[in-house]
């Protein structure tokens, strides 16, 4: 690759079975095509090796966001664009991560509860109604939706390649591609 590749943070937002990871797994395959160095960080991954032990208080969901930031802004600060799939419920934690990284572009993965909760690929919002998770995001436990993402992707009216090619064309357009 002859060009220096800026890093950036493109973390992706949204409620359990919005499509956080879909759309981030095309983006990077997509980059990868165009040889851009990449790394996805998927929340649920993360919570198995790097996080692990962390619980779904607010506390724990904000050092789990906290540590995901940090990996982050390494990688980003050296060249790798970042993709991070993160539920991330809670606005002040995405701004101070956003604030730290710097070259951070946020992606709201915006689908109804309705649609996600009949997506349930995991079964998480089933057993979250019959009360066997408790904290569950978007049942019990507030999602805080961004107020200004960069980018805004309705999983219940987009395809997945409409969804990846606009977070495509804001990288462009921000300069990062």
């Amino acid at each position: 690759m002859d060009r220096e590749q800026r890093g950036v943070t493109v973390w992706f937002t949204g409620l359990s079975g919005a499509g956080k990871t879909t759309i981030s797994q095309e983006v990077a395959q997509a980059l990868q095509k165009r040889a851009y160095k990449v790394e996805i960080l998927d929340g649920d991954v993360v919570r198995q090796n790097l996080t692990k032990g962390l619980g779904f208080s607010k506390d724990d969901r904000d050092e789990n966001i906290r540590r995901i930031g940090f990996v982050a802004h390494l990688l980003t600060r050296n060249g790798v664009v970042v993709l991070i799939s993160a539920i991330s419920p809670y606005r002040e934690i995405r701004e101070e991560v956003r604030s730290r990284i710097g070259d951070f572009v946020e992606v709201y993965v915006n689908a109804p509860l309705a649609v996600c909760e009949q997506r349930d690929v995991k079964g998480l919002y089933k057993k979250a109604r019959s009360g066997e998770i408790k904290n569950f995001t978007g049942i019990d436990d507030p999602y805080e939706s961004p107020l200004h993402p960069q980018i805004e992707c309705h999983t219940d009216q987009e395809t997945i390649e409409e969804s990846t090619e606009k977070v495509l064309r804001k990288l462009e357009e921000l300069g990062y591609l």
